[in-house]
């Protein structure tokens, strides 16, 4: 995670583009990538959606629209110290309360 995040600042500190990554730019970046990342499945039957992964063309514009959607997430957290990975650990602790495993 430290290595992709040192990635994101030096590919932005190269470009100079702090100055545009303001919180409310940097989650409209994370929803707009997310809305890209969704039209690659419209319209697909369930079927086709899991095929496209085997098309490599298809497959290609998910993992972009993924790593945009990465990308951008990396530089919020980044520019604003938050710990993905504790984040995300909290979060898990707390749906594991809300949603408690299925019993079979």
């Amino acid at each position: 995670m430290d290595a992709l995040i040192a990635a994101v600042r030096s590919f932005c500190a190269a470009r100079e583009w702090d100055r545009y990554h303001t919180p409310q730019a940097l989650a409209i970046g994370i929803t707009t990538e997310a809305a890209e990342l969704l039209q690659e499945f419209r319209f697909l039957e369930p079927d086709e959606q899991i095929t496209l992964f085997d098309d490599p063309e298809g497959r290609e514009a998910v993992e972009d629209e993924c790593a945009d959607v990465l990308f951008f997430l990396l530089r919020l957290a980044d520019r604003h110290d938050i710990d993905l990975e504790a984040a995300l650990r909290r979060k898990l602790a707390k749906n594991a309360k809300r949603y408690p495993p299925t019993e079979d």
